[in-house]
């Protein structure tokens, strides 16, 4: 039995591995995500149980009681959180994930010390690796969250010289994990070095604007899986590299698809402090920062347009997540389909605060799968819609990204909203997106404005259609 017992663990690892990777492929889409989670979820207790049953687990009780304490944790979370804070839990997990990882480094570091054993030079190097990225993973996401919380503000904090600090910061970091490995046994500047992580997670998100907040996620994400992989390197643990190594190319190759979604690269959305642009609009008259004009309606004109339009393509943003319309949105296509209007959803893959967030709300209100369009799909066919409703986005629709070169966002594809017969922007006033930009497309002449909160003006004009 005993002999046996190594190789049936490994065995179990590669199940569990299997169903990983089974599992990430499900969550490529709205239709099996669900299914796709619960694959993931089964490998994950596949692999916690051969862990338990490693012979270097000595302490049962104390990981039983982690365990409970954890999964209580987890299951009032998961029951509690209001889908429109998903964004704010991903970024939180992420957080924990970096400081589990970073923790697991400390404490063999710890270890090591009091046996008074030599550290071997591989996992040094890993051990302070570990430290780095979950130090920044834990930091950098719990900032994350304090800005999508609105605990702080969510714009982009920068002060001068900035990042010759950060550079300063990465170079004593360097300096001491040099020093480590030539005297491994220095408590106070290992000590150190977990300090200079922690700073340098704050500094990493600081200037980054709410509006880059799906790169950040991703990255953020990605960082959590390879602090993971690193861990697994500092104990021999092959379960723990493989499914780090899986959550960090995951989470880039989703880092690196929503920064071609913004048509901008990663360098830019990390160190330019985007959105540091005025952000104040005018009021609905006046059209913000300009004299052109807008032209506003009320919800029963707004109800006489979808309900006689023939096609109708919904386009939900930030602004539908902060109200939590999404219910009131489903109602609203319920009530177009049954006069017979042709209803679709675009969605473009940067609106909202994560990447897939108007999928994660859209899905909660059981909206179809088969209405949901992504950005390429759905572009060509504006030119055939009637009605284009936008309900609280703004630069994932603005035309000056495809016209005006001296834009910010100029070359960030964007749903074409502006090709529909006719436009409708749900918006609560003038102000401007995260890019400190004015929207074009609500000066334009097929477009319409109606104001107010996305969640009253949607039950407003669900009443309104409904008496048509």
């Amino acid at each position: 039995m005993s002999d046996f017992l190594p190789t049936g663990i490994q065995l179990t690892y590669l199940v569990a591995a299997s169903l990983f990777i089974l599992g990430l492929k499900k969550l490529g889409s709205p239709a099996t995500a669900r299914n796709g989670n619960i694959v993931a979820a089964v490998g994950m207790l596949l692999a916690i149980v051969a862990t338990m049953l490693d012979q270097h687990v000595l302490n049962y009780e104390m990981i039983l009681l982690g365990l409970a304490i954890g999964s209580g944790i987890g299951a009032i979370v998961a029951y509690k959180v209001q889908m429109t804070e998903m964004p704010q839990m991903v970024g939180l997990l992420n957080g924990l994930g970096g400081a589990a990882s970073a923790l697991v480094a400390v404490a063999e570091f710890w270890r090591l010390l009091d046996s008074s054993q030599s550290i071997p030079l591989d996992v040094n190097i890993s051990m302070l690796l570990d430290v780095l990225i979950g130090g920044v993973t834990f930091t950098g996401s719990f900032l994350a969250f304090a800005k999508l919380q609105g605990l702080i503000s969510g714009s982009p904090i920068t002060f001068p010289f900035q990042q010759p600090f950060n550079l300063l910061l990465l170079g004593a970091y360097i300096v001491g994990s040099a020093y480590l490995i030539i005297t491994p046994d220095s408590l106070p500047i290992f000590l150190g070095v977990v300090g200079v992580s922690l700073v340098l997670g704050v500094m990493f998100v600081i200037p980054i604007g709410g509006g880059d907040m799906p790169v950040v996620i991703s990255l953020l994400n990605s960082l959590s899986g390879v602090a993971a992989a690193a861990a697994g390197f500092v104990v021999m643990n092959n379960m723990l590299i493989i499914a780090g190594a899986l959550v960090g190319a995951s989470g880039l190759i989703l880092t690196e698809i929503m920064c071609k979604a913004m048509n901008r690269s990663l360098f830019s959305v990390l160190f330019s402090a985007f959105g540091t642009g005025s952000s104040s609009g005018g009021g609905a008259a006046s059209g913000g920062a300009t004299d052109q004009s807008v032209r506003s309606i009320d919800p029963e004109e707004g109800a006489m347009m979808l309900g006689y339009a023939r096609s109708v393509v919904i386009v939900p943003g930030y602004g539908m997540a902060v109200a939590q319309a999404q219910h009131s949105v489903r109602e609203l296509s319920d009530q177009l389909e049954k006069m017979g209007v042709d209803v679709k959803y675009a969605i473009h893959p940067v609106a909202g605060r994560m990447p897939g967030h108007m999928n994660v709300l859209l899905a909660e209100a059981n909206v179809p799968y088969t209405q949901l369009y992504d950005m390429d799909d759905i572009n060509p066919q504006f030119d055939q819609a009637d009605v284009a409703l936008v309900i609280g986005a703004n630069d994932v629709v603005n035309p000056a990204a495809r016209s005006d070169t001296n834009s910010p966002i100029y070359g960030m594809p964007i749903l074409e909203v502006d090709r529909a017969k006719q436009t409708i922007v749900i918006k609560r006033g003038m102000s401007t997106g995260f890019a400190g930009v004015d929207n074009e497309l609500f000066y334009k002449d097929k477009t319409t404005m109606l104001f107010g909160s996305a969640k009253d003006m949607v039950a407003k004009l669900v009443s309104e259609v409904k008496q048509l």
